[in-house]
């Protein structure tokens, strides 16, 4: 079982974001980021990225850059989750379900507002 949270704006469907470690994230850094609209933890992973290319001495790079990633993909979805909140979401549930559509289909239960109000939502992964 998956845990997801449930984020909500007023006029806006829910977003469900997983809690777990994020491969994406892990692997492709701050480009995941943007591709999630974590604008402001997208330029600065990039900026770090940057910064340690320039930076670090050979083989020091590649280490703190494995570092970077591993911290981008057990913090990325925080960072997601983060950015909601700025943008006005507020989280409203924790939902334990196996994939993303049974844990919208418990939301929207748990919730009957929320299902008269939104017919198709949007799921951010």
């Amino acid at each position: 079982m998956k845990v997801w949270t449930a984020h909500l704006r007023a006029g806006s469907p829910p977003v469900l974001v997983r809690d777990a470690f994020s491969l994406g994230a892990f692997l492709f850094g701050p480009v995941w980021l943007a591709a999630h609209r974590a604008w402001i933890p997208a330029a600065i992973a990039l900026a770090l990225t940057v910064a340690i290319l320039r930076l670090a001495p050979g083989g020091t790079a590649g280490v703190l850059l494995l570092g970077l990633m591993a911290l981008l993909g057990l913090l990325g979805r925080d960072m997601v989750r983060w950015s909601l909140e700025r943008r006005g979401y507020v989280l409203l549930h924790a939902v334990v379900e196996r994939n993303a559509d049974a844990a919208l289909a418990r939301l929207l239960d748990s919730r009957a507002e929320l299902a008269a109000r939104f017919a198709p939502a949007r799921i951010g992964r």
